[in-house]
């Protein structure tokens, strides 16, 4: 049995992690840099361990001081989060050796899909249907550009060692592509140090559906569903949601079998994702695998019931899925939608907004969960991603889980950095979206129109009122709007 876990990450899935070993009885270590010293998970944690600088390089990627705070605290088990080490094949080689737990699958699991192109071929190998493309050992670009020409344009170029969108490039003609091919190439070469790319065809209007599933020890693998991803901005998702609008009963049991037989392929443990790209056709191709728990993962303990995090540590303690589902087959249960909420100025090309947040005010609402790593008073940093919060909107219909999380979002108040909240609420509310119709290119193809809502801006003018009348000493607005000031008047 589990005693104490490590939590090798930062933030809110700091916090999520920590909240399910509390329900296990479970301690807690967390991890941190000098810019996170006084966050909120730093302080719910039973216990914590100083790291290093600021950047990541210097902290949260350093495995060495990983190991050392493991041995020092006592640690019997790492949950890796997502993001930093979560995909790191040594990290999880290293821990291995040590003798400790990894909360996710074995190293060469790691190291294989990581790597599109050994996965693809894997997938290929398995019957596993795949993107026509090209992901042969030449790197030369008349060679590329030849393999192009025969899968015909358009076509995608993407970072054989990449994700997030970096080193991907979407070509349309032969002029196009010998400059991509060495813009990606540089591209990925900066993110990654890995300049190898492969090509793909690209699917005119698809959509980015991916199946959650789970591997024990003893060679079972299960999905839970579909969850649907196509709202995406620069390749990195906005809205996620689960079921999957407008996606035939046929088309989702397919997905989700092909999904299962993917991992099981693998001989795949713990909790993993694996995405697919969805054409207007119906066809559906392996895009990769993700070998970890993902952001978006409310969403489906939302619709499932069963919470994912308890199941990676059940899992890695050697229990089974017959067990954790209790013998039954697990089902959905009403709709979830997830929208994630960035210190970012969509009126500035969503550049990051840092800097302190004087107040931050979350719903406290029936079917609205926050998942959030900031608290009044936080420092947005410019070393990290600048998610402040995912709202998850709980329904019995999708219209019902949409407007519930309309009403958070409207609950949800940030006064500091800009924020992209009414971008979302926006999206939400656009007729296309009501309507189930996405897919990746939705923020490309509609114009999404947002402004403060006239509730906010009153409370805005209010205080600026309030200010200018008021002669002050103070650090910072809201050590004069202050939780016994006039903010109580404006909410």
């Amino acid at each position: 049995m589990i005693k104490k876990i490590l939590i090798a990450n930062r933030g809110e899935i700091s916090l999520r992690i920590q909240k399910t070993c509390r329900k296990l009885g479970i301690q807690t270590v967390a991890v941190y840099s000098d810019a996170d010293k006084d966050s909120p998970f730093v302080k719910e944690a039973d216990f914590s361990y100083y790291l290093g600088p600021p950047e990541p390089s210097r902290s949260y990627l350093v495995i060495p001081n990983i190991l050392k705070a493991i041995s020092e605290t006592g640690a019997d088990a790492v949950h890796p989060g997502y993001g930093f080490l979560s995909e790191k094949a040594e990290f999880a080689r290293e821990l291995s050796k040590a003798g400790i737990s990894f909360l996710g699958p074995k190293p060469e699991t790691v190291d294989l899909m990581g790597d599109k192109i050994r996965s693809r071929a894997a997938m290929e190998k398995a019957g596993v249907p795949v993107v026509p493309g090209y992901e042969g050992d030449s790197q030369e670009p008349n060679v590329l550009l030849k393999e192009a020409e025969k899968i015909g344009f358009p076509v995608m170029i993407k970072a054989s060692a990449g994700g997030g969108g970096k080193g991907m490039k979407r070509v349309f003609s032969k002029e196009e592509f010998l400059p991509s091919l060495e813009s990606a190439q540089r591209e990925a070469g900066n993110a990654f140090g890995d300049s190898r790319v492969f090509l793909e065809k690209y699917i005119i209007n698809p959509r980015h559906i991916e199946v959650q599933v789970f591997g024990d020890t003893s060679g079972n693998v299960i999905h839970l569903f579909e969850r649907e991803c196509s709202i995406q901005r620069r390749h990195q998702k906005v809205v996620e949601e689960s079921p999957a609008p407008n996606l035939s009963p046929e088309i989702k049991k397919k997905i989700c079998d092909v999904a299962v037989k993917a991992a099981s392929s693998i001989g795949y443990i713990g909790a993993g994702t694996v995405e697919f790209i969805l054409g207007e056709d119906g066809a559906f191709y392996f895009l990769e695998m993700n070998t970890r728990l993902q952001v978006e993962h409310p969403v489906t303990e939302s619709v499932t019931g069963f919470d994912l995090v308890e199941w990676q540590i059940r899992i890695a303690e050697g229990v089974s899925l017959e067990k954790l589902t209790g013998g039954k087959s697990p089902s959905q249960s009403g709709h979830a939608i997830e929208v994630r909420l960035y210190a970012e100025d969509p009126e500035n090309e969503f550049l990051p907004s840092i800097g302190k947040i004087e107040l931050a005010k979350f719903p406290e609402i029936q079917n609205i969960r926050v998942d959030s790593g900031v608290v009044t008073g936080s420092e947005v940093s410019l070393y990290y991603d600048p998610m402040l919060a995912k709202l998850i909107g709980i329904g019995k219909n999708r219209d019902e889980a949409r407007k519930n999380l309309i009403s958070g979002l409207e609950e949800t108040i940030i006064f500091g950095p800009t924020t992209n909240l009414n971008y979302l609420k926006a999206i939400l509310e656009h007729s296309e979206f009501i309507n189930g119709n996405t897919n990746t290119h939705f923020l490309e193809k509609h114009k999404i129109e947002w402004e403060e809502s006239g509730e906010e801006k009153e409370a805005l003018m209010k205080t600026a009122s309030f200010l200018a009348n008021r002669t002050v000493k103070a650090s910072s607005i809201w050590d004069v709007v202050g939780p016994q000031g006039i903010w109580g008047e404006l909410s």
